[in-house]
């Protein structure tokens, strides 16, 4: 892994942290790949009109509801020298798309559950997994009208900010967790005969949920670290000041 990355404007990354998110991408992707190989080499493939159906999910939520949404909470901490205007969009874009992706391996599963006459949200992880959906939707749709819709104010942000940052990564780790019930629910469903005596998809699937757990911790470990938070750039502390001063603690550039 190199020292630093450089960013959108050629300004390097805090050492520590370019190496951090590297490792971050290694395991998203990774884990990515490997959901992918599980489907096509142990589940027969993916397609939507046919008895495969079901293998859009884990690779959808996975895709969506781990690896975009851990990106999007990293907007921050990694485009620490664009403007504040532009991270707030990718972040939100992150976010949607994270939401969009998952939204059609939400589909795919009662879809198939229809198809196939089978009983839907009675099992831990399917109460996990709606409620994580929802409130990842409800929490994108605040965070819209907080931060992107002009319409805010600067203390109304200030007071919804620390709970826009905690269920934030609360609901990342409550995707990795109902990512974790869903790959035991899946082997004990497909395998349960053989997955005692370590055949090889049950250790694919166990790597699997292990590196999960690694993206997840490492995500937390830069979202912790105060000093690679994102500095307010010089020309928004100085319209901050202004705007402070006029509106006597009203300004528009709150930090999120």
């Amino acid at each position: 892994l190199s020292n630093c990355w450089i960013n959108m404007e050629g300004r390097a990354l805090p050492a520590g942290l370019s190496c951090y998110v590297a490792v971050s991408q290694l395991l998203g992707l990774t884990v990515i790949a490997m959901t992918g190989a599980w489907m096509g080499q142990y589940r027969g493939g993916i397609a939507w009109e046919s008895a495969l159906q079901f293998n859009v999910h884990p690779l959808c939520m996975v895709i969506g509801m781990v690896f975009l949404q851990g990106d999007a909470l990293l907007v921050y901490r990694v485009f620490r020298n664009e403007t504040k205007r532009s991270a707030k969009i990718l972040h939100g874009l992150l976010h949607a798309f994270a939401l969009v992706i998952a939204l059609v391996g939400v589909i795919a599963v009662f879809d198939y559950h229809r198809k196939k006459g089978f009983a839907d949200m009675y099992s831990l992880h399917s109460w996990c997994g709606i409620a994580a959906f929802s409130l990842y939707f409800i929490q994108w749709l605040m965070g819209f009208s907080f931060f992107l819709f002009p319409g805010a104010s600067f203390s109304l942000r200030s007071r919804y900010k620390p709970q826009h940052v905690f269920f934030g990564v609360f609901l990342l780790v409550l995707s990795i967790a109902t990512c974790l019930l869903g790959i035991k629910e899946l082997l004990l469903f497909s395998i349960q005969a053989t997955y005692s005596s370590f055949v090889p998809e049950g250790i694919l699937a166990n790597i699997l949920g292990l590196l999960l757990i690694g993206f997840g911790l490492v995500i937390g470990y830069i979202l912790t670290r105060d000093e690679w938070k994102r500095p307010p750039l010089a020309e928004e502390l100085a319209l901050s000041m202004d705007f402070k001063t006029l509106t006597k603690g009203e300004s528009p550039n709150s930090s999120q």
